[in-house]
């Protein structure tokens, strides 16, 4: 946030929260003489418009606040229910913070809106218990939520671009690159990297479990590696090969025509057409191996080892049809295959979120254990303030809410700087209050820019000033509610020393170390399931038959897959827990089981096999190599989790004599850039066993992208 570009956002944001916030509470406060409803009119726009995430600008930013309203007022409601007694308040908020943290399976948007919902809970299930104020707490909620909205639409920050005018333009940067104009690989590569999920504001990552959300990253996904793949494909020397550029033509045509959907909402041409391509591109193969298996006839294996590589740049261009086409209609125009790639696309959403939740709730999942450790943390802050009877004790909670953290050694550097910004602010709170008494017009010019300074300071400069500053807030907006002495800043550094306290401790009982531990056990069983697809995919090309073959059951691989994404993506928003250069090359990892993925779901449908059946050497060759695979990807994924196993062995390339004839040339290719890539990963994760003072560097995203 203490980028120039994100100064100007800041402080329009802390401009908005602070004429909302006053914009409500100044009429209630001293024309209607409701307290009740002006304190919840001041802290409406500081949740929402604080602690939440709304994503979008202007009128969709407005239109997802006022969304927002409705669950609100439910939970004020609950909570001044269950206020009667501290044990029913603490089972709420138990439930409460379960659910609400655990929405974050809904992606982003929910997860940002989270924290905010929370303290609307938080705030009504404290004493007094007084059921007949709830209508003066949810028309100051209502109040000041309003007031919110409407200054979203008077302050609005500028537009980003939404995530499919981003697919739009890198699909566009595809079409170019495979219609054979000047586009530099690195500019290829650039615009994949610009499609990473990492990236992207939150608000705009397609992570629902909507069909369309599911499409959408399964395009970005698919239009990445086809990026790099195009890339790569244009460093590579120029080589006579018709058959490839007519295919590299329809590839084209096909990125042109999503582009244009995506970027005028029309929808685009049924699929169909370059799968057709395809298949006559594989006629065309298998004739040239034919012609070049006859006696006395050039060998033509390196023409054959390119259109392997554009044969895989074809699925992945297929795959960007397919799932433009179900992001526009919804549902596919034809049933897309193979099955398990395009699962969800025939799936009701219920059944699409049921299988969201039902495969997030485990130990493995990261959302699962954050939504744990919320939980626990503010059910036990709302035991404890209630059990001491703590003047204010929302503040233990808010504390939990605000200062929680994914890894103790995060949680206890924003305690430590809390600490210190909350001494420092009580001391000028309580100066302040000794100096101006019972003055309560002077406390109501303070407030002002006392709220400006404390929502933009705070974000630039840290957590420390955010705490230090949020208690001037406190002390001038309580000042003019009810009579108030210094010991309202005492009171207010008790509860977030105790506050802090709580969510230490749980951090510390409930997945200590974050993502990271969860990360390694997810990319090792990853490449467990991933590795075990290798031999029946080289079986399949190497045995002949008159049907056609059955793909392996790959959804267990996706799953992983799915939960492996997950914990690194955390792993790499924790602070200071990203590695250096020497630790595991985790992104490797999914790539590289994305493409085994890739390559079960196209040799069984598009793989060259060779004419005869494979010679005896080169058979054996095949399958030793798969099996091979296999047992490095299983021990690699030992390595990874900290054992010591046996040094593996390189890959032997194959026999001599094994021509397309006598060996499918995509198995080949296939097999060999996998062991070429699992030799990348065992090395850097070797480094990092050898390097044990390696320092922790956040920059590990641009380093990935150099990778």
């Amino acid at each position: 946030m203490t980028a120039g570009a994100g100064r100007p956002a800041v402080l329009r944001r802390a401009l908005r929260i602070t004429l909302a916030a006053l914009a409500g509470f100044y009429p209630l406060l001293y024309a209607a003489e409701r307290p009740t409803a002006a304190l919840y009119a001041l802290f409406a726009p500081i949740a929402v418009g604080l602690l939440s995430a709304i994503p979008g600008s202007g009128r969709r930013q407005a239109l997802v606040v006022l969304r927002v309203l409705p669950p609100a007022l439910a939970l004020a409601a609950l909570g001044t229910a269950l206020a009667v007694n501290t044990w029913a308040a603490s089972g709420g908020m138990l439930a409460v913070g379960f659910l609400l943290a655990f929405a974050a399976v809904a992606g982003p948007r929910a997860a940002g809106a989270a924290p905010g919902l929370q303290l609307f809970y938080i705030l009504a299930c404290f004493p007094p218990y007084d059921p007949d104020s709830l209508g003066d707490r949810l028309t100051g909620l209502t109040v000041g939520i309003l007031f919110l909205a409407a200054t979203e639409l008077l302050l609005p920050d500028p537009s980003v671009p939404a995530y499919r005018q981003r697919l739009a333009d890198a699909v566009g940067t595809a079409a170019r690159g495979a219609s054979g104009a000047e586009v530099p690989p690195q500019n290829l590569r650039d615009a994949g990297a610009r499609m990473r999920l990492s990236r992207l504001p939150p608000s705009e990552r397609p992570a629902g479990a909507s069909r369309t959300d599911r499409a959408l990253e399964q395009a970005g996904r698919a239009v990445r590696r086809l990026l790099d793949q195009l890339a790569t494909l244009a460093e590579l020397p120029p080589a006579a090969d018709p058959a490839s550029a007519a295919l590299l033509g329809h590839i084209a045509t096909v990125c042109d025509a999503c582009a244009q959907s995506l970027r005028t909402g029309r929808p685009p041409p049924v699929p169909g057409a370059l799968e057709e391509a395809m298949r006559g591109f594989q006629s065309a193969r298998v004739r040239l191996a034919s012609e070049a298996s006859a006696p006395g006839s050039p060998p033509r294996t390196d023409v054959l080892r390119r259109q392997s590589r554009v044969l895989a740049l074809a699925e992945l261009a297929r795959i960007v049809e397919v799932a433009v086409d179900i992001a526009a209609n919804g549902r596919p125009a034809v049933q897309p295959a193979p099955h398990d790639l395009f699962w969800y696309a025939r799936l009701s959403t219920p059944r699409l979120w049921a299988r969201r939740v039902l495969g997030n709730m485990t130990l493995r999942s990261v959302l699962f254990q954050n939504a744990v450790r919320i939980a626990l943390g503010l059910a036990a802050a709302r035991l404890v303030a209630g059990s001491l009877d703590l003047a204010h004790g929302f503040w233990v909670l808010l504390a939990v809410l605000t200062l929680g953290r994914t890894t103790v050694g995060a949680a206890w550097k924003a305690v430590r700087e809390a600490l210190v910004g909350n001494a420092v602010g009580a001391l000028a709170a309580g100066a302040l209050l000794i100096g101006l008494g019972s003055h309560t017009d002077a406390y109501a010019a303070l407030l002002a820019p006392a709220m400006l300074l404390g929502f933009s300071l705070g974000p630039l400069l840290g957590i420390a000033y955010a705490q230090g500053l949020f208690t001037l807030v406190v002390a001038t907006a309580f000042a003019q509610m009810t009579p108030v002495t210094w010991q309202l800043s005492e009171a207010r550094m008790i509860d977030v020393a105790t506050g802090s306290a709580i969510g230490l401790l749980c951090g510390l009982l409930a997945w200590p170390a974050g993502a990271r531990r969860e990360a390694v056990r997810a990319m090792a069983a990853l490449l467990r399931t991933c590795g075990t697809l290798v031999p029946p995919t080289a079986e399949d090309l190497l045995t002949p038959s008159p049907v056609a073959p059955a793909p392996p059951r790959t959804l267990p691989s996706l799953h992983r897959l799915r939960l492996a994404e997950a914990a690194y993506a955390q792993y790499r928003s924790e602070s200071g827990t990203a590695a250096d250069d020497t630790g595991p090359d985790w992104h490797a990892v999914l790539l590289v089981a994305d493409h085994i993925l890739m390559g079960a779901y196209r040799l069984p449908r598009f793989g060259l096999r060779p004419g005869s059946g494979p010679s005896l050497p080169c058979a054996d060759w095949a399958r030793a190599s798969a099996s091979h695979l296999d047992r490095e990807t299983g021990r690699i994924a030992s390595l990874l989790i900290g054992d010591r196993p046996a040094p593996g062995t390189p890959l032997v390339p194959p026999p001599e004599g094994c021509s397309p004839a006598r060996l499918s040339v995509d198995l080949e290719v296939w097999m060999t850039s996998l062991g070429l890539q699992l030799t990348r990963i065992e090395a850097s994760a070797a480094q990092a066993h050898r390097s044990p003072d390696r320092r922790e560097d956040p920059r590990e995203d641009r380093r990935e992208d150099r990778r």
